[in-house]
């Protein structure tokens, strides 16, 4: 926030600066596959999706970020433990605060239509768009796709337009972001569903999404 205060007030006056954000954790040393040492260790140069779930209950809230991946720092402690500290600097949009789509981490085995969550009838339906964020962690198979269906009923789902990720072909690790139109109407149920063309045995991930009540604001 920018204070903007004239100096015929009384009270502080502030407007919006930069929106920013960042995530810093510890990650202990693990190389097993689908563990965090193969991940974070290749410090790539590109964009990293990050999530931080406060729970594993359906419809709770998660902060989600698009960053660079700044370091990873491998320290020992006088336990023996050795751990590594991660810092990652938002990249394009700033920290997004939203709800999951799944109970934290998802196993599909087949096509799924995931469980439903209520956006409420006082905030939802919302006319304004949604942004949403995909983790994969484990992918075995030939293709999948997740994608956001909505409702007004929670019996009748639709596929929201816009609202699906690039489809999944690689058993690499994973991360996505989405943003549908602003204008869009969202619906008060979603749910997230894994569709497929040419099969899989197993997806791991995570969805989170973040919906636009009025313009310039999410939850």
């Amino acid at each position: 926030m920018l204070d903007v205060t004239g100096i015929n007030k009384f009270a502080f006056e502030r407007i919006g600066g930069l929106r920013d954000g960042a995530m810093d954790f510890m990650a202990f040393f693990n190389t097993a596959t689908g563990q965090a040492h193969p991940v974070l260790s290749a410090l790539p140069r590109g964009d990293v999706g990050v999530m931080m779930l406060i729970s594993t209950t359906l419809g709770d809230p998660a902060a989600c970020l698009v960053a660079k991946q700044l370091n990873y720092d491998g320290t020992r402690a006088t336990s023996g433990a050795f751990t590594f500290n991660v810092g990652t600097q938002a990249n394009g949009f700033g920290i997004e605060w939203g709800k999951t789509l799944t109970a934290g981490k998802r196993t599909d085995t087949a096509a799924t239509n995931g469980t439903s969550v209520d956006g409420g009838a006082t905030n939802a339906p919302s006319a304004f768009g949604l942004q949403a964020y995909l983790q994969v962690m484990a992918f075995t198979g030939t293709d999948v796709t997740v994608k956001i269906q909505d409702s007004a009923d929670n019996a009748t789902f639709a596929d929201l337009s816009g609202a699906a990720f690039t489809q999944i072909t690689s058993t690499t690790p994973q991360t996505q972001r989405i943003a549908i139109s602003n204008s869009a109407n969202v619906r008060r149920y979603l749910r997230a569903s894994t569709v497929t063309t040419g099969g899989f045995t197993s997806l791991a991930f995570a969805v989170a999404y973040v919906r636009n009540p009025i313009a310039g604001q999410a939850f």
